[in-house]
């Protein structure tokens, strides 16, 4: 996990080959005017996702992980809560992994809590659990799915 603000975004480029152009692309655009909805840039490898997210409890909110992509998440309008458990530490499964959406489910609360301001961004690898929308009003955020 990876958590810093927009300003060393390109600091990461070498961690994914396809890291590079993810950062490319939000160094490019006003995030802040980009339209709700999903642009591909890489077929099956690379796309960029602006959306308006319910928020939630810290209760609410539940642990996932991802076996095959990494998520840059970028809050836009507001400040967002991130909860943070090693995939390892995950509590049990409360439901099988979903090949198709390539997302895993938890039962029971995050380890740890992280305040993700605008401006800021946090990178989540398959070894990440990570229960996102933590907040008090819906988030508008970009979410960028990076083929691991």
């Amino acid at each position: 996990m990876v958590v810093d603000t927009l300003d060393n975004l390109e600091k990461y480029a070498s961690l994914n080959p396809l890291f590079a152009q993810a950062i490319a692309y939000v160094k490019s655009h006003d995030l802040h005017s980009l339209p709700i909805g999903k642009t591909v840039l890489e077929e099956g490898r690379l796309w960029v996702t602006v959306s308006l997210t319910k928020a939630k409890t810290k209760g609410e909110a539940r642990l996932e992980t991802h076996r095959d992509f990494i998520d840059i998440q970028i809050p836009l309008s507001i400040t967002e809560v991130m909860g943070y458990t090693p995939a390892a530490d995950c509590p049990p499964a409360d439901a099988p992994y979903n090949a198709e959406k390539d997302i895993t489910y938890f039962t029971g609360p995050s380890e740890t809590y992280l305040t993700i301001k605008p401006g800021m961004f946090a990178i989540f690898f398959p070894q990440d659990g990570h229960a996102p929308c933590i907040a008090t009003e819906e988030i508008k955020k970009i979410v960028i799915k990076v083929k691991a």
